[in-house]
């Protein structure tokens, strides 16, 4: 079942189980205006579609790559006739040549919202989170209890450092979206159970898919 979060300014949309391995996809809507982004294209997007309602989609973001982003790029494009935005490291893998290229740091605004793009390689080159006031989406480089799954101990590395020096700056309080799965986080559970897997000695090889509390 899609789940809402409503406060004063937007609302947001989570639409889970999305094609066999459990994505998520979203909708952003500013309350006054209207005017919506969405967040990931899985497979099944006749879920997300029937979630827009009057919504006016402004753009298509893309959080990175992978084809389970990616499989219901096509039927929602043709769906919304949105812009496709994704980072430049991945735009030449995104199914759709993307019609914006994002950086980090670039801010796009929806409404009266303001969406903050932050670059986070390691999952991919070119992942990216969407912070939006205290809501942060972080497509799969950020789960509950631990980073996306990394193919080798530098990609482990890239997305540890991606999420100490990009994420972990935010207020505790930020609310943590990903892109699969049912459960959320925040910054601040994330945080204490990363200074856990700090405390303690790795191996120089782990990747794979790693938990701050087990690993």
């Amino acid at each position: 079942m899609p789940q809402h979060y409503v406060d004063s300014i937007m609302e947001v949309r989570k639409v889970p189980e999305m094609g066999p391995i459990g994505n998520n996809g979203y909708l952003i809507r500013c309350n006054e205006t209207g005017d919506a982004v969405i967040i990931d294209t899985p497979a099944e997007p006749e879920k997300l579609l029937a979630e827009l309602g009057d919504a006016s989609i402004k753009s298509i973001i893309i959080t990175h790559r992978h084809g389970d982003h990616t499989a219901g790029l096509e039927e929602i494009k043709s769906a919304t006739q949105a812009p496709i935005a994704s980072h430049a490291d991945d735009a030449e893998a995104i199914p759709i040549a993307p019609d914006m290229v994002l950086r980090d740091g670039d801010v796009l605004e929806v409404g009266n919202l303001k969406l903050q793009i932050i670059h986070t390689p390691g999952h991919t080159p070119g992942a990216v989170c969407i912070l939006a006031g205290d809501r942060l989406f972080t497509g799969d480089t950020l789960f509950p209890g631990g980073p996306g799954r990394t193919a080798s101990p530098d990609n482990f590395r890239q997305v540890k450092h991606s999420i100490e020096q990009k994420l972990m700056p935010l207020s505790d309080s930020v609310a943590v979206y990903p892109g699969h799965g049912g459960d959320d986080t925040t910054i601040g559970d994330a945080r204490n159970q990363m200074r856990d897997f700090d405390s303690r000695t790795h191996d120089p090889d782990l990747c794979g898919d790693v938990q701050w509390l087990r690993d």
